[in-house]
């Protein structure tokens, strides 16, 4: 029983967390576009890649190393 004197309390901290949180996310728009991430993800652009292939090219232009590891 007086584990209970404890254990309530603490739910009821947590309880109060968690709506804090939810009222935040809804304040700040967080749920206004759900589908804009997953459209994200299929349509990304990778343009990394060709930019570090080029700075390898120039590297090895610069050393040396036409080609070779």
């Amino acid at each position: 029983m007086a584990s209970l004197y404890l254990l309530i309390p603490i739910a009821i901290v947590f309880v109060c967390i968690a709506v804090g949180i939810f009222l935040w996310a809804v304040r700040t728009e967080q749920f206004e576009d759900l589908e804009r991430q997953g459209y994200d993800i299929l349509f990304d652009e990778d343009e990394s890649k060709p930019t570090e292939i080029k700075n390898e090219r120039d590297a090895n232009e610069i050393s040396g190393n036409h080609g070779k590891r």
